[in-house]
C-alpha cells in the first residue's frame, strides 16, 4: 500500500470507498467507474487497468480501525483544491446510480463535504445535478 496517493488514486479511492460504503459493491456502480475513468478529462494518462488493484487496496485500507479517515486524509493530501468538488461530484456519481443511497453512503458524503471544507450551495448543486440525471419517468 502506497504511503501517499497520486491525484488520480485519490478519485478512484473517493469513489470506490463511497460504493463499499453500504458493503455491496454493485455492478452498475464497477460500470459507472469505468465509464468516468474511460470518458473524463480528469482522469487522461491513467491507465484502467489499476482499478481492480486500487479496489483491492480500498478494501484493506477500509478494514483498519481508521480506515475512512486515512482514505480521506490521503486524497486531501493528494489532490489540489481546485479538484475537492470533482472528487466529491464523483463521489455523488457513484451513489447516485443505484437510484439510492443508504445511509453509510450519505455518511461518508458528509465526511468529503467536512474533510473538503466543501461551500454547502456547491455541494447541493452538485447533489442536485446528480438528482436529475438519475431521474426515472
Amino acid at each position: 500500500m502506497p504511503k501517499t496517493f497520486s491525484a488520480h488514486e485519490a478519485l478512484l479511492h473517493l469513489m470506490i470507498t463511497v460504493s463499499m460504503a453500504d458493503r455491496t459493491v454493485t455492478e452498475k456502480e464497477i460500470g459507472e467507474i469505468g465509464l468516468l475513468v474511460d470518458t473524463l478529462p480528469v482522469f487522461v494518462g491513467f491507465d484502467r487497468e489499476r482499478v481492480p488493484t486500487l479496489a483491492a487496496e480500498t478494501a484493506k485500507i477500509l478494514d483498519t480501525h481508521d480506515g475512512i479517515d486515512t482514505i480521506l486524509r490521503k486524497a486531501k493530501d493528494a489532490l489540489p483544491e481546485k479538484l475537492y468538488e470533482t472528487a466529491y461530484a464523483l463521489a455523488i456519481e457513484i451513489s447516485a446510480v443505484d437510484l439510492s443511497a443508504g445511509q453509510e453512503e450519505l455518511r461518508f458524503l458528509e465526511m468529503m463535504r467536512d474533510t473538503f471544507d466543501l461551500d454547502p450551495l456547491v455541494s447541493a448543486a452538485i447533489e442536485r445535478s446528480a438528482r436529475v440525471r438519475y431521474r426515472k419517468m
